[in-house]
């Protein structure tokens, strides 16, 4: 073949043979000529391109062409973007903070994280990124706008956004900071705590037992009367963490989560373990549309057993896993390897946790503007049909009956919050046969 060294074309089937040893010989043979028409066309290019051409970037856009093809939670990393990737599962990094997702062509935001510039600056879910600085996010895949996203702390960076209601698209400067995720915050009121998880990453669970062991200190060493734990605009992260938390409020030898790929591979199931239980104190889930992927494990985990009511608004929908190769070159292959599944059996592919009580963000309101889900993403992964397995509730329920104003939570402008803190509250009193607990201003670490 003109133009292409024999070691190429080696290398080429020494890693097809490397990702497909099990391959039936038919489909090898077809792999090959594809293979064949990919390098023919990589021969004229390298050879009769009007200019000359740089090899590793050729590659690389080839790749990512390729897997452009697949689910949208499949991507390429080039070496600097898998390099703050792993930098993002420790919690610290330079940038905006802003979760962001493919909608069609667009760019949109799918949650800003919270207490970092973007949330700051009023960037909200479901803006859609035009620009970033003097470039049109058209045609632009994530990686690309995550890097230009990110830097050293200091230097401004101008979103231009288009979000529902408005007119005309809109600037926003914002900039960059040292960003530490601190993936855990915490606060009680009257006795209930209030545990917000930002995301999953390192040491998310212990950081977690740190703050409920704090809160307890707070209320006097005695155990809570309830908890609220917060997964609203939460992204998800390491599955492991989601396990470790979901395991924190289960009894033991309990399933949490199973994965099942493709005919029958990367097929595993967690279970919880006995050790470092909490107390059966009751426990509210808030969620949101931004709650996804490692959120709705725990969500869907603490439903599917009882062991939490769920409150807020239908969640992403991303059901889906993913492993991370590091690959030879310093870049990365995040590959969807498999669907995951409430203990119950259900995927909660496109379709998300439906809270067992609807719980608007603000009172009195509906559940907002329709926020981006996993439905919405180009090329996402569709629903499998709903077999004859338990199943989450088909619509929520409206708000308990029996809520009554609680003084702890009367200054709350957080409706959510504050409605999860008056059902704690009703339901801590009527089993302790005692009246509503007063308390003043809740304790907050930030």
């Amino acid at each position: 073949m003109k133009g292409l060294l024999p070691s190429w074309r080696a290398a080429i089937a020494a890693g097809l043979l490397l990702v497909a040893p099990t391959a039936r010989a038919d489909r090898e043979d077809n792999t090959y000529k594809n293979l064949e028409v990919f390098a023919r066309v990589l021969s004229y290019v390298e050879n009769n391109y009007v200019e000359s051409v740089d090899n590793r970037k050729l590659m690389h856009g080839a790749i990512k062409g390729m897997l452009e093809t697949l689910d949208p939670h499949t991507i390429f990393m080039p070496p600097e973007v898998f390099k703050e990737m792993k930098i993002d599962t420790s919690g610290e990094f330079g940038g905006l903070g802003i979760e962001i997702a493919r909608k069609g062509e667009s760019i949109i935001v799918v949650a800003p994280i919270d207490d970092t510039p973007a949330a700051r600056a009023g960037v909200r879910s479901g803006d859609e990124l035009l620009r970033i600085d003097d470039e049109s996010t058209e045609g632009k895949d994530l990686p690309w706008a995550l890097q230009k996203m990110r830097g050293p702390a200091g230097k401004r960076v101008l979103l231009t956004i288009m979000r529902e209601g408005f007119s005309a698209p809109r600037e926003i400067a914002i900039i960059r900071d040292h960003i530490r995720i601190v993936s855990v915050e915490s606060a009680l009121y009257g006795g209930i705590g209030h545990v917000k998880v930002k995301n999953f990453q390192d040491r998310t669970d212990l950081y977690l037992r740190k703050e409920l062991d704090r809160l307890r200190t707070l209320n006097g060493g005695k155990e809570l009367r309830g908890l609220v734990l917060d997964l609203r605009n939460n992204p998800g992260g390491l599955l492991d963490q989601a396990v470790a938390i979901s395991d924190r409020f289960l009894p033991g030898n309990l399933p949490i989560v199973s994965t099942r790929g493709r005919n029958g591979r990367n097929a595993s199931e967690e279970r919880s373990k006995d050790r470092d239980t909490e107390a059966n104190y009751p426990v509210v889930v808030l969620v949101n549309a931004g709650s996804a992927s490692a959120s709705e494990i725990v969500a869907g985990a603490l439903q599917d057993h009882g062991r939490a009511v769920i409150m807020g608004t239908q969640t992403f929908g991303k059901g889906s896993v993913q492993t991370v190769i590091e690959l030879e070159d310093g870049s990365g292959l995040k590959l969807t390897i498999a669907r995951y599944y409430t203990p119950k059996g259900r995927s909660i592919q496109e379709r998300g946790i439906t809270p067992d009580f609807l719980v608007p963000d603000e009172a009195g309101g509906k559940p907002g503007r329709e926020a981006p889900r996993e439905k919405d993403l180009e090329r996402h992964f569709k629903a499998e049909p709903i077999m004859s397995l338990p199943e989450q509730p088909s619509s929520p329920r409206a708000l308990p009956a029996n809520l009554k104003p609680w003084e702890a939570s009367s200054k709350l402008k957080d409706y959510p919050l504050k409605i999860a803190l008056e059902y704690l509250n009703g339901m801590a009193s009527e089993s302790a046969g005692t009246a509503p607990a007063q308390a003043g201003t809740g304790t907050t670490q930030r």
